[in-house]
């Protein structure tokens, strides 16, 4: 059965972004741009009428900018759409603050159509982290209070440190199954446990949690 196209929200406050990307997004099978916003407030506006499946969001806007857009989209939302922040520069904190606010990854604007597409295809349908390796650099340059153990670190088991461990790297829940020797359905209740312990809404999140935390550097 084919699966429903990935329905898609633009929120940017320039307008030939808006058309780049409406036209490489829309010229994709499988993928529908359904609303367009130009600055965070409407952004909010359309994401809660509209109810998409990913957000571009401009990390910086008028009136409300995509940090706070994202926080308000999250917290209004039972099931909030998986928002990518789409920046410029990719160490800068406001993407960071984008991340902790809730966002699932970020893309740079100079990303070319192929990146793009594949960004908006993984977060959507996948259980793996959007650039991984780009999520720890930023999280390794601004996590704030690196060394500070909280207290959801100790209520981690063994396994579940290993399956962290892993998920910060990229890996999708089959790939964490072959490396553990364990079945993916084991390894899906880890992550699950991980997330409700880290108190993370999803990877990104949780990779966030463990920089910290100072989990992954000495964790």
């Amino acid at each position: 059965m084919t699966q429903p196209a990935i329905r898609i929200v633009l929120a940017d406050d320039e307008r030939m972004v808006r058309t780049a990307l409406r036209a490489i997004l829309s010229a994709e099978p499988g993928l529908e741009v359904v609303g367009e916003a130009t600055t965070g407030a409407e952004a909010v506006s359309v994401v809660r009428e509209l109810r998409p499946d990913v957000v571009l969001m401009d990390v910086r806007m008028p009136e409300v900018d995509g940090i706070r857009a994202t926080e308000q989209i999250v917290a209004s939302l039972e099931r909030p759409p998986r928002i990518v922040v789409v920046t410029t520069f990719e160490n800068d904190a406001y993407v960071y603050d984008a991340l902790r606010a809730g966002a699932a990854g970020f893309l740079l604007k100079r990303s070319d159509a192929d990146a793009l597409v594949q960004a908006v295809r993984l977060v959507a349908r996948s259980d793996t982290l959007l650039f991984p390796s780009a999520v720890r650099s930023l999280a390794a340059q601004h996590a704030r209070g690196a060394g500070r153990a909280a207290p959801w670190v100790s209520k981690l088991t063994g396994r579940e440190r290993d399956v962290l461990r892993h998920m910060t790297d990229g890996l999708t829940n089959a790939e964490i199954a072959r490396r553990l020797d364990v079945g993916p359905a084991t390894v899906k209740s880890h992550v699950a446990a991980v997330l409700a312990k880290t108190g993370a809404r999803d990877r990104t999140q949780a990779v966030i949690a463990a920089y910290e935390a100072g989990f992954l550097s000495g964790g």
